[in-house]
């Protein structure tokens, strides 16, 4: 029998962030780890700390560990800081972008409507999900996935991110599109961690 992946809710509280909107209000009423002990557990290492911050990254773009270490590798080998450089990169991936701009109401139904094929980028399918966006690339749902339940609902707003589409997007969800304007820059990603610590555990 496959292993059943990890509640969302119980994820959530194990890595002090709110991964999806169900699991808000049960992050917010018990904010500590679950389980027995979860209220008296504390983070009492540097590799702890570090390992604690790796995997908030990696579950708030749902990926995995392999998939974390490859643009890792790749982050290192650009000009930039690797750490910035890594983050900016998983937030290009398709199924991160049709997260941001309301299309999808989490990274797991985003990857799932990317999978299924019911995303086009530049009028061509594209069903992999770590697929990385480009300025000026326009992503829209194909007209024959336009009037799926999900589709509705998120044409009418009802997917669309709390506060403002970020500034790197330029999105029309009536038409169910967006389009990259520009490579986002670090401080407009919403994505909790301080990825310097992620830096730091695959680099010890």
């Amino acid at each position: 029998m496959a292993n059943q992946p990890r509640p969302k809710v119980k994820k959530s509280r194990a890595l002090g962030i709110a991964l999806t909107p169900k699991a808000v209000k049960y992050f917010e009423a018990r904010p500590y780890p679950p389980g027995e002990h979860g209220r008296g557990r504390k983070q009492n290492s540097d590799y702890k700390v570090r390992l604690l911050e790796k995997q908030r990254l990696r579950a708030q773009y749902d990926l995995s560990e392999r998939q974390l270490v490859r643009a890792y590798e790749r982050a290192s080998k650009t000009s930039m800081k690797t750490g910035e450089a890594l983050v900016i990169e998983l937030e290009r991936r398709l199924d991160a972008l049709v997260l941001r701009s309301g299309i999808a109401r989490t990274i797991y139904q985003a990857r799932q409507m990317v999978v299924h094929g019911h995303i086009q980028v530049n009028g061509k399918k594209v069903d992999k999900p770590s697929f990385l966006l480009r300025p000026d690339d326009v992503v829209q749902v194909r007209e024959r996935s336009k009037e799926k339940t999900l589709f509705t609902i998120a044409r009418e707003g009802g997917f669309a991110p709390d506060g403002e589409t970020p500034r790197y997007l330029q999105v029309n969800l009536k038409a169910l599109a967006f389009r990259l304007d520009r490579e986002p820059n670090r401080k407009e990603i919403p994505v909790i961690c301080d990825e310097q610590l992620v830096v730091e555990y695959y680099a010890r």
